[in-house]
């Protein structure tokens, strides 16, 4: 277990600084969606956490509390066509970005969840496990996963059949098995292995 996540000295007395996580890397289907967040240090939030170590009620409760308590908050994302075109790992910077861009209020400082940076116009740290580790990441964790949950909901009403509200997109066996008995549909990620192997065994089929 990584230790608490201290702030260099320099960065003690900076109030606008962001915290940026983005949720589905993983899934087959659906847009990598980020957040970003600048805490109001005058108005705490108690409980904020990696969004995945929550149950949802909480998350959805955390949500609504950090939309009216965070100094900004902003949503970025890189749609599937994104993803296929630069892959994953690119597009989660992006989304990230955009984020980042989209705050109503520019950060001094950013504190990225995971190993790298994506390129931003301020300076940025990247911090392990910080969605566990720094309490703005950990809202910018909820922020993104309640907001793609929720699109991956409605999906569901729109390409029903691949248990999409359940699995939120992700490859689970009920998943991959919806896939190869109704094919591929737009919001799919071409460029995962999964639903290429489908993609082949449809050309195969024809």
């Amino acid at each position: 277990m990584l230790p608490p996540f201290e702030l260099p000295e320099y960065l003690k007395n900076v109030v606008h600084i962001a915290g940026v996580d983005e949720v589905g890397r993983g899934p087959l289907a659906g847009a990598v969606v980020a957040a970003a967040v600048i805490l109001d240090p005058e108005n705490r939030i108690a409980g904020l956490s990696d969004s995945k170590k929550l149950t949802e009620k909480k998350r959805d409760f955390l949500f609504n509390e950090i939309k009216e308590k965070a100094l900004a908050w902003a949503v970025g994302r890189a749609e599937v066509e994104e993803i296929d075109q630069i892959n994953i790992l690119h597009a989660s910077m992006l989304a990230m970005q955009r984020a980042v861009e989209n705050l109503p209020t520019q950060p001094e400082h950013v504190l990225v969840d995971g190993n790298r940076c994506p390129e931003l116009p301020c300076e940025a740290t990247a911090v392990v496990k910080g969605d566990d580790r720094v309490e703005v990441i950990g809202a910018a964790s909820i922020i993104a996963k309640v907001t793609r949950d929720r699109e991956m909901v409605e999906l569901d009403q729109k390409y029903p059949g691949y248990g999409l509200a359940k699995h939120k997109g992700y490859p689970t066996k009920v998943h991959i098995a919806a896939l190869k008995e109704l094919g591929v549909s737009e919001i799919h990620r071409r460029s995962f292995g999964p639903v290429k192997r489908c993609l082949e065994q449809e050309l195969v089929g024809e």
